[in-house]
């Protein structure tokens, strides 16, 4: 049962018996409107009178205080008017009984409304530098696509990851410039990106003292643009040796993606994108570069082209625009990016829409915030950086330990450590509005009371262990009125907002709108599960209280499959 439907409705049959000579909303109009109050006190769903006062020519009052006479409905207890607000309060054992039967009959698909069935989405998502290990820099962008991927793939969308990867540039050339001079094949092969690391960093620090460094890294990278075959062949080296160091970080996180096109996928694909701007005359030369002036749009010019004719991010991306649009017909491209290159991304749509791509506006720019570690800031060129794998790793170590002492009989502790370790870190970047800085602190991200990953998942597992104990009762004849109390109701309520709670997340791009759900339904829940034993002797309160535990775990289960987490039953 759709209570929110059903509600508009009985405003609608009342509206009609009281005003049957108006021209009365829509019922989209009348459901639209409906609020939940911020106190169960003052009833579950609230109806605004207002909007109405003018098209029936009555005080908001006089309106709610009408319809409320004339609202009769078995599923409500009762609808009072009070200040101009139609307050409708919801019978508490049918509430229970709609919402849990709902949500237990469609299993993992509760939620789900097929609404992106026949629509495609591109993420670009991760896009990891090549000869660069992964650092936890790349984390927001990695998760937070990877919860979107998630997100539309459960509505139905097709879903098309990117991982659009930073494989072009003249650090590239400095990369190579740096193992000519100080590196050799087999300690690369050994020890990986590491070793390219600290290559590029010693090239770095050497050329502070001698500039002449940068030409010659400047020349290199003409070199991989002019197709040199030494040049290439040490470059694709490079890229093979980062990807395969990459993936391990990225099976450990769960992530995947459909493709790996990144910048220098591009190269033959800009010259015609390049021609079009000519063609349009938006190409306008600026001391011998090549622009198109956004004055009239508030922002500095977009430079497609520099004075020495190289190609530059806005060519490459307007060219992976033009691609992407033509290879999976998207009805929707995320660029789940920082949001310092929120100038980037304004150019780049308003150059596609002066293009005549109207599907300019079906691109969007995911900004999200910075990351740093215990209040350091991250430098790869400076080498100072965190390393994903190596925090994962630490993660590991340190879920290991806390299990160790809490439960020391614990079986399969090493997996559950995994789980609840980079369960932490996820749960952790996911957890606050996308565009808000992140300041990664183990004391906060490992904390089993705190609103974290472990609290979530321990709450899974406690559920989980409730259902054990269980196992072969009877559950068919459950008493719901067992489940009226304020505890109990709390948790319906939110099981019942799940849905609502992952539209908003794919309308808005914001997976921490599901990372905070967990924590409601999980404190809900272990409120519920202090104040109301669950194995009481009476069998109807027996079972409906089963059955709320039941759904609570199957929510939280998906919820936090949909942020890139996963629920272990046993902790």
């Amino acid at each position: 049962m759709d209570f929110k439907t059903a509600v508009a409705n009985e405003i609608l049959t009342a509206m009609r018996q009281a005003f049957s000579e108006a021209e009365l909303p829509e019922i989209a109009t009348v459901a639209g409107a409906l609020e939940v109050p911020p106190d169960t006190a003052m009833g579950d769903y609230a109806f605004p009178c207002f909007k109405l006062s003018k098209a029936l020519k009555k005080s908001p009052v006089m309106i709610a205080d009408a319809l409320a006479g004339a609202i009769h409905a078995d599923f409500l207890s009762k609808a009072e008017a009070v200040k101009g607000y139609l307050n409708f309060f919801i019978d508490r054992a049918t509430y229970a009984e709609k919402v849990l039967g709902l949500a237990l009959n469609e299993g993992e698909a509760y939620g789900a409304d097929n609404s992106g069935a026949g629509k495609t989405v591109v993420l670009d998502y991760s896009s990891i530098n090549i000869a660069k290990r992964f650092h936890i820099g790349h984390l927001s962008t990695t998760m937070i696509g990877n919860s979107l991927y998630r997100l539309h793939k459960f509505f139905g969308w097709r879903a098309v990851g990117v991982n659009h990867l930073g494989d072009w540039g003249t650090q590239f050339g400095k990369m190579i410039a740096a193992y000519k001079r100080w590196g050799d094949h087999d300690t690369v092969a050994a020890s990986g990106v590491d070793e390219m690391v600290k290559l590029y960093v010693r090239f770095n620090e050497e050329a502070k003292e001698n500039p002449a460094l940068n030409d010659e890294g400047r020349a290199w990278f003409k070199k991989i643009e002019d197709g040199d075959p030494e040049a290439l062949e040490i470059f694709n080296w490079f890229k093979s040796v980062t990807l395969k160091d990459a993936e391990r970080v990225y099976e450990m996180l769960g992530v995947t993606f459909d493709s790996y096109a990144g910048e220098s996928f591009y190269n033959d694909k800009m010259e015609p994108v390049i021609e079009a701007l000519r063609e349009k005359g938006l190409l306008k030369e600026d001391a011998g570069a090549q622009i198109v002036d956004l004055t009239d749009w508030g922002m500095p010019p977009a430079l497609i082209l520099r004075s020495d004719g190289a190609t530059l991010y806005m060519t490459r991306d307007l060219a992976a625009a033009k691609y992407r649009k033509d290879t999976y017909d998207f009805d929707k491209s995320l660029y789940v990016v920082a949001y310092q290159q929120d100038l980037h991304f304004r150019q780049l749509f308003k150059v596609l829409e002066l293009m005549g791509y109207d599907w300019a506006k079906q691109c969007e720019h995911v900004a999200f915030g910075m990351v740093s570690f215990e209040g350091g800031a991250l430098s790869t060129r400076e080498g100072h950086v965190v390393y994903l794998d190596d925090l994962l790793h630490q993660a590991i170590d340190k879920a290991r330990a806390i299990i160790d002492e809490k439960s020391p009989d614990l079986e399969n502790k090493d997996e559950v450590a995994r789980q609840v370790g980079i369960g932490a870190v996820v749960f952790f970047d996911l957890y606050n509005n996308r565009i808000k800085d992140i300041d990664f602190t183990w004391e906060r991200a490992l904390n089993f009371d705190g609103e974290t990953g472990p609290y979530v998942q321990y709450t899974h597992a406690r559920a989980c262990s409730v259902l054990r104990k269980a196992e072969g009762v009877d559950t068919a004849n459950p008493d719901f009125a067992a489940l009226s109390d304020p505890f109990s109701q709390d948790v319906v309520r939110l099981i019942e907002q799940f849905p609502d709670i992952l539209k908003s997340a794919v309308n808005r791009s914001e997976p921490s709108m599901v990372t905070r759900f967990c924590v409601d339904l999980a404190q809900a829940f272990n409120k519920f599960y202090y104040e109301n034993k669950v194995m009481v002797d009476e069998p109807g309160t027996r079972a409906a209280r089963l059955l709320l535990t039941r759904a609570v775990k199957q929510v939280l289960r998906q919820a936090l499959y949909l942020i890139g987490v996963e629920a272990p039953e046993r902790m």
